[in-house]
C-alpha cells in the first residue's frame, strides 16, 4: 500500500496558524492557474476521525489512474512518458523544447489526459516531433515506460500520432448530433461500437414498467468482440481491478474506524458493489449513503457523473473526501428544510411538481482530498445520487464546498475580471457587497433545490434515454433556473438568508454578463460551445435576453467602444427565468427530445463571433487564467510501532512535484505495451502489463476483463 508515513519535501508548507498568510496561487501556465486550499477544522478531529479521513483519502488517490484511462486509451502511456522526461531529462532544461514540454506536461496533468478538461478539444504541444525525439533520447531509458529490450522508437511510433496529428482523437466528447457521437468521441467508454448499436443495446435491456431501474452502463466499457457487443465491467476481478483492489483495501480499513453504524453500512455496501460490479448493489449503497446524515466525515467514491459519455450512460471515476463545516451548514440546512415550500411555489406546472419532497439533506463541507474527475479541476457543489427514483423515494445529499469556494474567491478578488464587464458604479458596488453571498446561495439553491426538484411523468424514460446528448445541458439549466427564480423571492429575507433582494440582483447581473460575455474567454475564436455547463449558461441568458427585448428587460449598451448588458427590470427578468424553467421542466417530465434539442441548438451552441472577439480583446490585458484548479493537501500518518497515533495535514506548493509524487505512489493501473484486440476470453496477443504500483497488496487477478452480455 502507499506509504503511511512521509517526510515532507522542501516544497511543503505544514499546517500552522503562526506562518505568513497562506498563498492560494501556486502556478500559472497556458490558460490555467493552479491554486491551493486549506482544511480548517481538521486538527479538531479525534484520532479515530483523522484515521477515517486518512483511509478515505488513500482510497481516493488509489483510483486516480482510472479517469486517465477512461478519458482516452493512450493517456496513461503519454502521462508516464511525460513524467519520465520531466523527472529525468539530462539535456538543457533551460532550452525552449524542454520548457515547452514541461508546460505541455502540466496541461496534460491538469486535464487528466491530452484533451482539455473543459473544452474537450485535444491539446497540441508547441514542440515538434524532432524535439520530442531529442527529449526522449536525453532521458535515461530506465526512467521511460520501456522494457529493457525496447528503445525509444516504440514510444515515438506509439505517441507521435497522438501528440502531433490533429486528426487523431480531436475531441474527447463530441456533442455534434450531425455525427455518430461515439465514433466522433475519443473517450475510452466504447470500443468499435456505433451510437445506434449502443442505443439499441440498452433499449433492449430497459423495462418500461420498472420504476426502479438500475443505471445501465454506468460501470462498464461497451465493446464489440467478434461481432457481439459486450460490457467489460469495472470491478474487482474485472476491468480496472488493479486500482479497484487498492480502493477496496483502504475502504476496508475505513470500515474499522467508522463513526457510526450508518456510515459503516454504506462503506460496506460500497465495498460489496466494487467487488460484485452489480448495479443493484450500487443502488443499495446510494440509499444507505443518503441515510447517513449524522457523520462528520463523508466521501464520494465511484463512477458518478456521466458528462464524459456523449450518450450519458457511463460514469467517470471520482472521489471527494470531506468533513462537515459545522458553522456554515446552517445556511444550506435552512434551504433544505424549506424544500417542499420551494417545490410548491416553483414556476413549473403543478403536474410536474413533487407532491412530497423527501430526504433532502444539505450541508457545507470542507474538502480534504479530491481525485479522479474531481481534481485538479473541482466542482463547487454536489447533489447526489443521480438516480431519479432514489431521489424521489429516499432523497438526496446536497453539499457546498466552502473551502474550495473560499480559495476561488480569494484568488479572483484582485483580478478585475468582473469589473471589466460592469458598466455602472451601482452594479459594481452591488457585486462587491453582495457577490460572495449571492454566489454561495446560488450554489446552495442549485444543488439542494434545483437538482432535487420536479418529477418525470409516469411511463417516460430517464433523461439520458429521452433527451440523449442534450440531457446534461438541460439538467444544469433547470437547476440554475430554480436558483435564479428564487434568488429574487422575498422568502429568502423571511428565512434570514439574505439582508435584501440586492443579493438576488447581484446574482442576476452576474448570470447575464457571464452567460452572454465573460465565459467566452474560455473558447478559441471560431469555436462552438461544447461543454454542458457553458451551453446551459448561454442558453439561459440568450433566451431571456431575446424574450425580453420588446420590454427592454435586459439592454445591450455600448460605452466607449465596449459592450455591456444591463438588467433594466429585475422582476420581469425573474418572470422570464420562471417561464424558461417551466418549459425545461416540461421537456424533462415529458421526454420531449425535439423541443430540448431546439432550445440547446438555438441558444446554447453558436457564439456571436464579434462579441467573442471583443471579450478576448478586453480580457487579454488582464492576464487572467480562464480556468483554475488545485494542488491537493497531503495527509501524513504518524506511526508508533505500526499504529497510527496522529495524522497531519501538509500543503504542497509545487504542482509538478505533486504530479511526480503521485506517479510514484499511486500508479495503480498497468498499461499494455503491444497493440492487441479482444475476443470473448481475453486478448488475442498476450499483453505486457507494466506500470502498476508494486506494493504489499497482492494483486490476485489478471487484467483480463469481466464480460457481461
Amino acid at each position: 500500500s502507499p506509504k503511511q508515513t512521509a517526510e515532507a519535501p522542501a516544497s511543503v508548507e505544514p499546517a500552522s496558524v503562526d506562518k505568513a498568510p497562506f498563498q492560494v496561487s501556486a502556478d500559472r501556465f497556458a490558460d490555467i492557474e493552479v491554486l491551493r486550499y486549506q482544511v480548517p477544522g481538521f486538527e479538531e478531529l479525534s484520532l479515530k476521525e483523522k484515521k477515517l479521513v486518512y483511509y478515505l483519502s488513500q482510497a481516493a488517490l488509489s483510483g486516480r489512474d482510472i479517469i486517465w484511462d477512461q478519458n482516452y486509451r493512450h493517456n496513461l502511456l503519454l502521462r508516464k512518458t511525460l513524467s519520465a522526461i520531466v523527472r529525468s531529462y539530462e539535456g538543457d532544461r533551460g532550452g525552449e523544447s524542454y520548457r515547452q514540454l514541461e508546460t505541455f506536461a502540466k496541461r496534460v496533468w491538469f486535464a487528466n489526459g491530452i484533451h482539455h478538461h473543459y473544452s474537450s478539444q485535444k491539446m497540441l504541444p508547441e514542440f515538434d516531433a524532432a524535439a520530442f525525439e531529442e527529449l526522449l533520447s536525453n532521458t535515461p531509458g530506465e526512467s521511460l515506460p520501456l522494457e529493457p529490450d525496447q528503445d525509444i522508437s516504440i514510444l515515438l511510433n506509439a505517441l507521435s500520432p497522438v501528440l502531433f496529428d490533429p486528426s487523431v482523437a480531436p475531441v474527447k466528447v463530441s456533442l455534434d448530433t450531425s455525427q455518430d457521437l461515439l465514433t466522433a468521441s475519443a473517450s475510452n467508454f466504447y470500443r468499435d461500437v456505433t451510437q445506434a448499436e449502443a442505443e439499441a443495446f440498452y433499449a433492449a435491456r430497459k423495462d418500461p414498467k420498472d420504476t426502479r431501474p438500475v443505471s445501465w452502463g454506468l460501470n462498464s466499457q461497451l465493446v464489440k468482440v467478434d461481432g457481439e457487443i459486450i460490457e467489460r465491467v469495472w470491478k474487482k476481478g474485472g476491468m480496472y481491478t488493479h486500482a479497484i483492489e487498492h480502493i477496496v483495501h483502504w475502504l476496508k480499513k475505513a470500515v474499522k474506524v467508522a463513526e457510526n453504524p450508518a456510515q459503516k453500512d454504506w462503506l460496506e455496501k460500497l465495498i460489496r458493489y466494487y467487488e460484485s460490479g452489480d448495479l443493484k448493489d450500487f443502488d443499495a449503497y446510494n440509499i444507505a449513503w443518503v441515510k447517513d446524515t449524522e457523520s462528520r466525515a463523508d466521501s464520494v467514491n465511484g463512477f458518478i457523473e456521466v458528462y464524459g459519455d456523449p450518450l450519458g450512460y457511463r460514469g467517470s471515476w471520482e472521489s471527494m473526501v470531506s468533513i462537515k463545516d459545522m458553522e456554515a451548514s446552517h445556511r444550506i440546512a435552512t434551504v433544505a428544510e424549506q424544500a417542499q415550500w420551494f417545490e410548491d411555489n416553483s414556476s413549473i406546472q403543478d403536474s410536474h411538481k413533487k407532491k412530497n419532497v423527501v430526504g433532502i439533506s444539505a450541508k457545507v463541507i470542507t474538502i480534504v482530498m479530491e481525485s479522479g474527475d474531481a481534481a485538479p479541476s473541482t466542482p463547487i457543489g454536489v447533489n447526489l445520487p443521480n438516480a431519479n427514483w432514489i431521489r424521489k423515494e429516499h432523497g438526496s445529499k446536497s453539499v457546498t464546498l466552502s473551502n474550495i469556494i473560499d480559495a476561488y474567491q480569494e484568488a479572483g478578488a484582485q483580478s478585475g475580471f468582473h469589473d471589466e464587464f460592469m458598466l455602472t458604479e451601482e452594479e459594481k458596488a452591488r457585486h462587491h457587497e453582495h457577490g460572495s453571498l449571492a454566489y454561495f446561495l446560488d450554489v446552495d439553491l442549485h444543488e439542494v433545490i434545483g437538482h432535487a426538484s420536479g418529477s418525470i411523468n409516469p411511463g417516460v424514460g430517464t433523461p439520458k434515454e429521452t433527451l440523449k446528448s442534450y440531457s446534461s445541458t438541460l439538467e444544469e439549466a433547470r437547476a440554475d433556473l430554480v436558483a435564479l427564480y428564487f434568488l429574487m423571492d422575498p422568502k429568502l429575507i423571511e428565512l434570514g438568508l439574505v439582508p435584501s433582494l440586492d443579493v438576488g440582483k447581484a446574482s442576476y447581473d452576474r448570470q447575464i454578463r457571464n452567460g452572454l460575455m465573460m465565459q467566452l474567454q474560455r473558447l478559441k475564436l471560431g469555436d462552438d460551445i461544447q461543454e454542458a455547463h457553458m451551453r446551459n449558461r448561454q442558453l439561459i441568458s440568450a433566451w431571456v435576453y431575446e424574450k425580453g427585448l420588446a420590454e427592454n428587460v435586459v439592454e445591450k449598451v455600448t460605452s466607449n467602444g465596449k459592450t455591456y448588458f444591463q438588467v433594466r427590470d429585475y422582476e420581469k427578468l425573474r418572470g422570464l427565468y420562471g417561464q424558461l424553467l417551466s418549459e425545461i421542466q416540461r421537456i424533462k417530465s415529458e421526454g420531449d427530445y425535439e423541443a430540448g434539442k431546439a432550445l440547446v441548438e438555438t441558444y446554447g451552441v453558436k457564439v456571436d463571433q464579434a462579441m467573442h472577439a471583443e471579450v478576448l480583446a478586453r480580457t487579454e490585458p488582464l492576464h487572467i487564467a480562464a480556468y483554475s484548479g488545485f494542488i491537493q493537501p497531503r495527509l501524513v500518518a504518524i506511526e508508533d510501532d505500526g499504529e497510527i497515533v496522529d495524522v497531519h495535514v501538509e500543503y504542497p506548493d509545487s504542482f509538478v512535484d505533486q504530479m511526480l509524487e503521485y506517479e510514484d505512489e499511486y500508479s495503480m493501473l498497468p498499461f499494455v505495451s503491444s497493440l492487441m484486440s479482444w475476443n470473448r476470453t481475453g486478448p488475442t496477443v498476450a499483453p505486457v502489463l507494466r506500470g502498476a504500483k508494486r506494493n504489499s497488496i497482492t494483486l490476485t487477478t489478471s487484467e483480463l476483463p469481466d464480460i457481461q452480455r
